[in-house]
């Protein structure tokens, strides 16, 4: 074999060696800018109740090249759900609702993907994982789009010459409060006893 053609042989091994050992990309969900939220929806009979929660945390581990190894978990503060009448709103957090002083984190931590399909930088799946409430967790599974834009961060923070990637996780599901011990069977025609969630969220590049 000539010289120049062993030399770009051990190139491109070098090049497929190094794709394959490239490191996942870790994404913070505390969102700088203070926009990311999960929003959630009570569509009862007679007051139909829709609020937010802006208190978004957590860390997801995602890999470009094999999206089915993504791992992490979001995190968000019970005491940041807010609707817009302010004494429903101390209700909703009150102890016979959220209880969100004694339990101030709703978390999600993922098990795993399933259903993984992959088209350009997007990837959708069935994310399965432990849900925890008001201090009861119960494994669920969501649907979820994974949005990948590299170098997309300082575009987004208004400053284009910082280095970093984004990546954004849409969702939408439901729960059963009774699921959470949110007064199970009472107050049915004024809060639904479903709540139907969902977010799209942006995870920044992770410190560290």
């Amino acid at each position: 074999m000539k010289k120049s053609h062993l030399l770009a042989s051990l190139l491109l091994a070098g090049s497929m060696l190094s794709a394959a050992t490239a490191a996942p990309l870790a994404f913070d969900f505390t969102d700088p800018k203070g926009v990311n939220a999960v929003r959630f929806h009570l569509d009862s009979l007679l007051e139909p109740i829709s609020g937010n929660a802006n208190g978004v945390s957590g860390t997801v581990s995602y890999d470009p090249a094999n999206p089915r190894a993504t791992t992490g978990k979001i995190v968000v503060a019970a005491g940041s759900a807010v609707v817009s009448n302010s004494v429903m709103t101390d209700h909703m957090l009150g102890e016979q609702w959220l209880d969100a002083a004694n339990h101030p984190e709703i978390v999600f931590e993922l098990t795993g993907l399933s259903d993984v399909k992959t088209e350009g930088n997007n990837t959708t799946a069935t994310a399965t994982g432990k849900f925890t409430l008001k201090g009861i967790t119960r494994e669920i599974s969501v649907p979820v789009r994974l949005s990948y834009l590299p170098g997309a961060f300082g575009k987004r923070i208004n400053k284009p010459e910082v280095p970093g990637d984004l990546l954004v996780i849409r969702g939408e599901f439901s729960i059963q409060r009774a699921d959470y011990g949110i007064k199970p069977g009472q107050n049915e025609d004024k809060v639904n006893p479903e709540i139907a969630l969902s977010l799209a969220i942006v995870g920044s590049p992770a410190k560290g």
